[in-house]
């Protein structure tokens, strides 16, 4: 498994009319799957951007805090969670079958990178919009004249030779 963050990711709407999250009956395990996509510049696709989709199963006590959460398809979230692979049998074909799933740790709100009009608050306007961020510190374009490239940390490295 890869432990993953996974940043300002959308909820994805549910296939063909389902609802977005699945929660399961079980009262001795409970879970939840949905997926969460996010679009991604690509100049080889249609339209120069692309949707990343991955599947995402919560258990346990993490169940009860989506549901409380109140989230649904078009919610940013932040997931930290265990990248792995699941495999099954399918029920009508007997085919084996795997997909990747992201297991989430922790998930938490997130502002979706934009502004407040973007994300649907209708109290922010143009002129409420925060100040410029300020210039960054000027750095020295040249390096001083003693500058020799590379400088020690001192003392003498016991694995190489000074020759």
């Amino acid at each position: 498994m890869l432990k993953m963050f996974v940043t300002n990711a959308v909820v994805s709407k549910g296939y063909d009319s389902t609802p977005a999250f699945r929660f399961s009956e079980s009262t001795e395990n409970p879970s939840v799957r949905f997926r969460i996509g996010s679009k991604v510049y690509d100049k080889k696709a249609e339209k120069e951007h692309r949707y990343i989709n991955l599947n995402v199963k919560a258990f346990g006590y993490l169940t009860e805090r989506i549901k409380n959460m109140k989230l649904d398809a078009g919610s940013y979230v932040n997931i930290i969670g265990r990248f792995d692979e699941e495999h099954w049998e399918d029920q009508t074909t007997k085919e084996k079958k795997s997909a990747f799933v992201l297991i989430v740790d922790e998930i938490e709100y997130s502002n979706g990178g934009g502004n407040g009009r973007q994300n649907g608050d209708a109290n922010s306007s143009a002129s409420s919009a925060a100040p410029a961020p300020a210039a960054p510190p000027a750095y020295p374009t040249q390096p001083p004249d003693n500058f020799t490239g590379f400088e020690g940390f001192g003392g003498k490295n016991p694995y190489f030779s000074e020759n």
